[in-house]
């Protein structure tokens, strides 16, 4: 059975990027893939350190700096036949512990010197991108091009995004793109032929339409009351000062 891979590459399991991602993995599951998800930020990595530039043979999997969780990480990566990644939109690019994860997936692709095959080469991948502002596009734009060079291969309608600062789960326009998303990477790494790839207008009824959407809703209230506490507790007054006391 094909297997997906779905990054969480918000540090809140309980906001938009999250919740779209949810709508691709169950996607994923109607199309008859296993999806695992993973989230991002339960892992410490630690930036890349730039291995290849001393020697191309020096950047390798798994990776040498091995001083953090990112291995463990990369072994999920290899294991999956497709990955979807939801991230935040950051100063109109993901967020900046994803593009760590990016930079160390550089010991996947160097592969190529090193064994003669890139280990992202023929993985499926689809992207989802939330922001409250402009910038979506160029996030996913930055992601595509990226995994693309690294070997990795893009369906047809391969991203969805959110912009606003509303419930992503309002936006029917959003949440049937993410659904598409999941549920077309799970045919691609199927294997089926991009010519049969086509987008779906009724996939979210097929999924379940409204009562889908509530019970994510429901889960991620869940995460929400799970995590805020422990955000709440890390900010703590800091968090809280007036402008005057903050200038």
């Amino acid at each position: 059975m094909v297997e997906v891979l779905a990054i969480n590459a918000s540090p809140r399991k309980y906001g938009n990027s999250y919740k779209l991602l949810r709508v691709a993995v169950e996607a994923t599951r109607y199309a008859g893939a296993e999806a695992k998800v993973l989230h991002l930020y339960d892992y410490r990595i630690g930036p890349c350190l730039g291995c290849v530039s001393d020697s191309q043979l020096d950047c390798r999997y798994p990776c040498p700096i091995d001083l953090d969780d990112a291995n463990g990480v990369l072994k999920s990566i290899v294991e999956s036949d497709a990955l979807i990644i939801s991230t935040p939109v950051y100063w109109y690019g993901p967020s900046g512990h994803l593009k760590n994860l990016i930079d160390r997936m550089t010991s996947l692709e160097n592969m190529i010197f090193v064994s003669g095959r890139s280990l992202m080469e023929g993985k499926v991948v689809g992207l989802i991108a939330v922001g409250a502002e402009s910038g979506n596009v160029f996030a996913v734009a930055q992601l595509m091009t990226t995994l693309n060079s690294m070997g990795a291969a893009m369906p047809p309608w391969a991203f969805a995004y959110y912009v606003g600062q509303g419930d992503a789960l309002e936006s029917r326009e959003s949440v049937l793109d993410a659904a598409n998303v999941g549920y077309l990477v799970s045919r691609a790494a199927q294997g089926c032929h991009p010519k049969m790839l086509r987008y779906n207008p009724s996939l979210l009824d097929e999924l379940g339409g409204k009562k889908l959407l509530e019970r994510i809703a429901a889960e991620t209230r869940e995460l929400y009351r799970a995590e805020h506490s422990k955000r709440v507790e890390l900010i703590g007054s800091r968090g809280r000062g007036s402008v005057e006391e903050v200038v």
